[in-house]
């Protein structure tokens, strides 16, 4: 039996003391999709770096600007949507944390973190102004039983 899809969202200011906020309630819902303690944890860190980039280059931490953060609940795998309300974002033009002249550096591997950590990310405009950033994570599938012939 599958059960229903369900969506919550979240709305917090471009303040980074609501970052744990929205780490939590990730790692709450991670659960409650069956994801295990270490694959909650990485999720959370996921949603904590989309939320920290909408919130410091999207917003620029402009408090009077919102972080939207919508969670979409399947029986099979988590979704979430952050969106800022910046100038938008070219994910193409983010430096490579992997390179030489960047791998020292103490920032820049919030998008590498978050690819690392969820099966897919993508970036689009929002309608308005700003960037929404979709990261999907999956459970795995259990083996399907073989067929046995008696």
């Amino acid at each position: 039996m599958r059960r229903q899809r369900c969506v919550v969202g979240l709305t917090i200011a471009s303040d980074l003391s609501y970052v744990e906020v929205a780490e939590q309630v990730t790692a709450i819902l991670a659960h409650q999709v069956g994801f295990d303690d270490d694959a909650a944890m990485w999720i959370s860190m996921a949603i904590r770096e989309a939320v920290i980039n909408a919130i410091r280059h999207g917003n620029k931490e402009d408090r009077s600007k919102c972080v939207d953060i919508q969670y979409m609940i399947n029986h099979d795998s988590l979704s979430v949507r952050v969106s800022d309300r910046g100038e938008g974002f070219d994910p193409t033009t983010a430096p490579n944390p992997l390179d030489p002249e960047n791998i020292l550096k103490p920032s820049g591997r919030g998008i590498f973190y978050m690819k690392a950590f969820m099966d897919e990310v993508e970036y689009s405009p929002r309608p308005g102004g700003g960037t929404v950033v979709r990261l999907t994570k999956k459970k795995m599938r259990q083996a399907e039983p073989k067929n046995v012939h008696h």
